[in-house]
């Protein structure tokens, strides 16, 4: 039996070590006052764990190799990132040309990996570890949050709180992603063959997510004013 070289240990130490924080702090940043510092500094410090959460993953995946947790971490570790460019990316509301050519490159390589994943799910489950029904789920997902940043490059968004909207989506997805891998990790081995547990969190995450979204939404919504009576 071949074992894993030290190195792999090293990065599954700093992979585990930032999902746990990525675990811990986002909540912090989701339950603290929205703009201000404490939310800025938890929310910043979450980014950078997701960020190495995402990028040991994707080499450890490319080691072993096991294509499809490769590519997930593609499109997980995007949903981040484009939630925390959209924080500087307000001006797109005016019309203003905001995205430079990281985020074009990024939103393009997501497009196309998570239309890989979703491409190898339907014609070539074998390829992506049986997992035809997740890779075709996660990976139509990810073409959307990147097809969603393509058009929003080319066409002004008609919402001014837009980059409202899409921050709270792409940080909370991007926790749906960390909570379904330490789904998979730690109850999918009790399971055996049960490809659903991929799901789970995003089952329930996706749909709380469209309603923050809807809850904001009202909130921000201009408000009527009515004339006084006669």
């Amino acid at each position: 039996m071949q074992h894993d070289p030290l190195w792999m240990h090293l990065f599954l130490g700093v992979h585990i070590t930032a999902g746990t924080g990525a675990f811990i702090l986002a909540p912090l940043a989701l339950l603290t006052a929205k703009g201000g510092k404490a939310h800025r500094r938890w929310g910043k410090i979450y980014f950078y764990c997701m960020s190495v959460v995402a990028v040991t993953a994707m080499v450890m995946a490319i080691y072993r190799p096991i294509l499809f947790l490769a590519l997930v971490a593609i499109f997980s570790f995007y949903s981040a990132f484009v939630a925390y460019r959209l924080l500087g990316q307000k001006a797109a509301f005016k019309g203003e040309k905001v995205a430079t050519g990281l985020d074009w490159f990024a939103a393009v390589f997501d497009f196309i990996a998570s239309a890989a994943l979703a491409g190898l799910g339907a014609f070539k489950p074998e390829m992506v570890q049986n997992l035809g029904i997740p890779a075709m789920v996660f990976g139509g997902i990810g073409m959307w949050i990147g097809g969603n940043a393509i058009w929003r490059f080319t066409h002004p968004p008609k919402e001014k709180m837009f980059w409202w909207y899409g921050h709270l989506q792409g940080m909370i997805g991007s926790y749906i992603a960390a909570w379904t891998a330490f789904c998979v990790v730690t109850i999918g081995p009790r399971l055996h063959g049960a490809w659903w547990i991929w799901l789970v969190p995003t089952a329930i995450g996706v749909p709380a997510m469209i309603a923050t979204t809807a809850y904001y939404k009202r909130k921000f919504a201009p408000k009527v004013m009515l004339s006084p009576a006669s």
